[in-house]
């Protein structure tokens, strides 16, 4: 059977139309059956982003069938959009590279996908339909939602000072915009009044004085961080605050931000789940949440040292770029004397200016490991370091998060409780001591206010734990960070090292110039 469909180009890529059920791949139908979403006859994008993890394909193949069939994590798949990217994931499993092109004169049996058996695939739906306390992300699919970049433009003077402003960029949204380090601050304290229950990682500080070079590149990298978590949170990055962050082009950027937050209130109004979060809690919770925070701080600990470590590797590695070219350079002078040689001691030889002929020429070399050694310290740090970063920030977020949790919403529930134990007393004072019916009633309208306020401080504080469950979620699913860490560890160390044997290699035979004989032996 040939099964054809007519490609239109649109204003976001190419669109299936006239799609024709009787002639879609029994198969096809089947995997749609097995992992779409019965009330939205829809696949939620983060299931066929586990669908696309089962194909064994590279990840940079997979994100290519995403961007396809138009899929994001924050938008379903319609029927005909899933037939496309099953359809790509078969070809791409040939061998074939996805494309809007390839999809246009295709002439044969549309051939099936390696998915496994379709019963398989049902868990797949069922854990995005089942609790949802429980998060059905891995990190392969957060890392996917955006790649924010974060970049230094030149400095402006302001009147007085002058002022560091930072290019920042969203691959999702595919925006550029242009903020300051206060524009930062308010985008902060937004999330924080939005999200009182999440990670929402701190900010580093903002320096009043004089801010060096160092200070300015280590901020810049702690901005994009913040805000590369921040965008891949499976909750902040479906909400106003963000897109207006990464994309709004304005005059007044901070207003709008504080604009998009009034009339809405924080999560807990506007989460259809808050008032039911009890019930959906496992009976252990507080056990569970004392559990966690213990390991949580212990991974944190462990965690802290490591990037300790690869912090003094890469400091080591740019201290030797530093002797080398040094080391060089001494070279280099030394055969670039012309003091003049007195004729006694170059009477029966011109070994003195054969020598400096050589040392001079070996200072290239000695350079050009210095260079490989300095790239050797920025992979260090830039794909070891700041990997170990990124996890240190999400873990102190999740630690503040945990204080926030016990000072703020535990300790207004007790205030609160405190304070209609304190009225209850005084009620019963006044009714013994004194018949004046208003005072009674009054007194009897705030006990009823106070009630209200308790009992929504008990919803608010069902609702804490029900994010803290989900966060600490989060928290494990970002582990798997290690073997990220690792394998950029791994690589690095042998590239440079692979890179300055090379080099090595080649300064030795450079050394025959040293002595008329040939190469120097040993002492």
């Amino acid at each position: 059977m040939v099964w054809t469909w007519r490609l239109v180009k649109g204003t976001g890529g190419y669109l299936w139309l006239d799609t024709i059920e009787g002639d879609v791949p029994p198969y096809y139908r089947e995997v749609y059956e097995a992992i779409c979403c019965k009330q939205e006859d829809k696949v939620q994008g983060s299931v066929f982003h586990k669908l696309l993890n089962r194909t064994k394909l590279s990840s940079v193949t997979q994100n290519q069938i995403a961007e396809l069939v138009e899929s994001s994590k924050v938008e379903p798949l319609s029927k005909s959009a899933l037939y496309k990217g099953l359809l790509l994931i078969a070809l791409a499993q040939q061998g074939k590279q996805p494309s809007a092109k390839l999809l246009e004169n295709i002439m044969q049996e549309y051939p099936k996908p390696q998915l496994g058996d379709v019963s398989e695939l049902e868990s797949l739906r069922m854990q995005a339909r089942g609790n949802p306390i429980l998060l059905s992300w891995t990190l392969q699919d957060l890392l996917h939602i955006d790649m924010v970049q974060v970049e230094l433009i030149p400095e402006k003077k302001g009147l007085f000072l002058k002022h560091v402003e930072y290019e920042v960029s969203s691959q999702r949204f595919k925006s550029t915009v242009y903020r300051r380090y206060n524009d930062f601050v308010v985008f902060h304290e937004v999330l924080l009044q939005r999200f009182p229950y999440r990670m929402v990682p701190t900010l580093p500080p903002k320096r009043m004085l004089r801010a060096d070079r160092e200070f300015i590149e280590s901020r810049r990298r702690a901005l994009k961080r913040f805000v590369n978590l921040v965008a891949r949170h499976p909750f902040f990055s479906k909400d106003e605050i963000l897109q207006i962050f990464l994309c709004f082009n304005g005059p007044d950027v901070q207003n709008k931000i504080r604009e998009s937050l009034r009339g809405v209130g924080d999560e807990f109004l506007t989460c259809g789940i808050a008032p039911t979060a009890k019930e959906l809690l496992p009976p252990d919770i507080q056990a569970q949440f004392g559990a966690s925070r213990e390991l949580i701080r212990n991974i944190y600990n462990s965690f802290r040292k490591l990037r300790d470590r690869a912090e003094r590797m890469a400091f080591r590695s740019a201290e030797n770029a530093s002797d080398l070219l040094l080391f060089g350079k001494e070279l280099s002078t030394l055969g670039s004397d012309t003091t003049p040689v007195p004729s006694w001691a170059s009477a029966t030889s011109g070994m003195w200016g054969i020598l400096k002929q050589t040392l001079k020429s070996l200072s290239v070399e000695f350079a050009l490991l210095a260079d490989k050694a300095a790239r050797q310290g920025q992979r260090e740090e830039e794909e070891v370091v700041e990997k170990l970063n990124i996890f240190l920030d999400l873990l102190q977020s999740y630690k503040d998060l945990c204080e926030r949790h016990e000072k703020g919403v535990l300790h207004e529930h007790q205030r609160a409780l405190q304070k209609y134990t304190s009225m209850k007393r005084q009620m019963m004072s006044v009714t013994v001591q004194s018949k004046e019916q208003i005072t009674v009633e009054q007194l009897e309208s705030r006990i009823m206010q106070q009630e209200n306020t308790i009992l929504t401080m008990e919803l608010r504080n069902y609702f804490s734990l029900f994010c803290l469950h989900q966060e600490t979620q989060l928290i494990h699913i970002y582990l798997h960070i290690t073997s990220h860490v690792l394998t950029a560890f791994i690589d690095s160390q042998i590239q440079g090292h692979h890179e300055m044997s090379e080099v090595w290699k080649d300064l030795k035979p450079k050394l025959g110039g040293l002595l008329p004989n040939g190469m120097p032996s040993s002492p």
